[in-house]
């Protein structure tokens, strides 16, 4: 029975496992998707305004989806750290990044971005007391170099542009996604992803509003292509509204670290779909950038966490 008892829980594990893999892995798809198609969106938008459509409009969808669920009593104080975990997920994270993207170029961006999982890994080591292992380390390393080859292999015509202030910029958008995934982990094992993301959504809206509603008051919706708008649909749809439930289902399933690995995802979808549409061709060496990629992500998913280190009984 005991025996029957352990194998019951271990399949669960991996099930909980598997399941917390296909969710980051399919939210950072979208958010590669997001990318290229959030970029001709700009074309026609200022990115505050394009911003501001993402945060409105995925409280709204969040909102009109939390009627059909089961309703959750948040507390004063949960209210208040979920008030903080929009600001450190969102607010900062987007609207600083967008920033800096303005004062940077694109490749500076994408090779920051790479820092993710390291900068997650150091925060998770100092607040969870997460083990910085030699697997992780190694895991962390693999990944960065394959997704840096594919990101300069892609680049390699695009010279110049690059400058500090918006590099510094990314990076402190990359350390407020970090400190969100591994301070405010608590909340989403606490709440589900529905609850939390109509919250946090609403008051990131707050928070752009003031600063957006001048500009988007000026748009002239009449010139406003469809495209365009398809193209911000998909923003609010895909790279928020759905993204974002993947994502925060996977934190609750799966380590900081495990789940910021998946940033690698990133350049990888974006350089599949610059193939597809032909601005680009599939060579060995993003074949080889791709392999790195993967053999990382499953090299920090195999190293040891702090639990268990504490089931044999050693120090973390």
């Amino acid at each position: 029975m005991h025996q029957f008892s352990i194998k019951v829980t271990f399949g669960m594990e991996i099930d909980k496992n598997l399941k917390g893999h296909a969710l980051a892995f399919t939210a950072n798809v979208m958010w590669g998707l997001m990318s290229p198609i959030g970029k001709s969106a700009l074309t026609e938008f200022s990115a505050l305004s394009v911003t501001t459509f993402r945060m409105v409009g995925a409280a709204a969808a969040f909102w009109i989806l939390s009627a059909f669920c089961k309703q959750e009593q948040v507390g004063h104080r949960d209210m208040l750290k979920i008030f903080f975990a929009s600001l450190f997920a969102l607010v900062f994270n987007q609207g600083i990044f967008i920033f800096g993207l303005s004062l940077t170029s694109p490749i500076d961006a994408s090779i920051v971005t790479t820092t993710s999982p390291i900068i997650t890994m150091i925060v998770a080591a100092i607040y969870l007391k997460e083990p910085v292992t030699n697997k992780k380390v190694l895991g962390i390393f693999i990944g960065a170099m394959g997704a840096l080859i594919l990101i300069l292999s892609s680049q390699a015509t695009n010279a110049g542009g690059g400058s500090i202030w918006g590099d510094l910029l990314c990076m402190i958008a990359q350390l407020s996604f970090s400190i969100y995934l591994t301070v405010f982990k608590g909340l989403s094992q606490k709440y589900s992803p529905i609850t939390l993301n109509k919250w946090m959504f609403v008051y990131a809206s707050m928070c752009y509003i003031p600063f957006s509603y001048h500009g988007i008051a000026a748009i002239q919706w009449a010139e406003v292509s469809t495209a365009a708008l398809v193209q911000v649909g998909y923003v609010v749809v895909g790279g928020s509204f759905l993204a974002y439930i993947c994502i925060m289902t996977a934190q609750r399933l799966l380590r900081p670290t495990v789940v910021s690995m998946y940033n690698y995802m990133q350049p990888i979808v974006a350089s599949i779909v610059t193939v597809v549409i032909g601005m680009a061709t599939f060579n060995l060496e993003k074949g080889i950038a791709i392999a790195l990629v993967f053999l990382g992500v499953y090299i920090v998913t195999q190293s040891k966490s702090r639990k268990d280190f504490e089931k044999e009984g050693k120090e973390v």
